[in-house]
């Protein structure tokens, strides 16, 4: 006897994707103009049944962030997160692991960031913008430490650079600040 399929929520399982596509497509433009290469980091997959053809596999948690790469010999990573509803980042929205990540990364000097899109109502374009890493680890200590456990998308505005498009679909790399 076959086991029933689970079904899941097509929205839940592809949240962030239509930014996440966005990022895709301004590196491949930064790879085809050798300006940098970046890449999407595949979502680990276990194998948990596999019968003759076919293959039955479950996602397997976030441990690691979305991107990594290389620009103008800099080493670079980051994660990117959407936001649909509201105007706040939940810092709960980034794993421990993957905060982990960033910090490590940051520490051996590499370029560490988040790029964070809001889609605030009624406006026809996303406000994106890059969150350093020295931004992230004030509001994951405080938050840890008590303090709010989100960043108000007035921080952003304030403090962040704001990332448009141009001759690149979403063009993040200028502000990241590598000499």
């Amino acid at each position: 006897m076959r086991k029933q399929k689970q079904s899941y929520s097509r929205s839940h399982a592809n949240r962030g994707k239509v930014f996440e596509n966005l990022i895709d497509g301004t590196n491949k433009q930064y790879r085809n103009n050798n300006f940098a290469d970046v890449r999407k980091v595949p979502t680990p997959v276990r194998i948990v049944e596999a019968e003759g053809k076919n293959v039955e596999g479950k996602f397997g948690s976030a441990s690691w962030v979305d991107y990594s790469g290389v620009y103008k010999g800099q080493a670079i990573i980051f994660d990117a997160k959407e936001i649909r509803r509201g105007t706040n980042f939940p810092l709960k929205n980034l794993t421990k692991k993957q905060y982990e990540q960033l910090h490590s990364w940051n520490l051996n000097g590499a370029k560490a960031f988040l790029l964070i899109c809001f889609w605030i109502e009624g406006k026809n374009e996303p406000e994106i913008y890059l969150l350093k890493f020295e931004q992230l680890e004030t509001a994951w200590v405080a938050a840890q430490q008590g303090g709010s456990k989100h960043i108000p998308i007035q921080f952003f505005r304030d403090h962040c650079p704001r990332i448009r498009s141009g001759i690149y679909t979403v063009h993040y790399l200028e502000a990241v600040g590598v000499d």
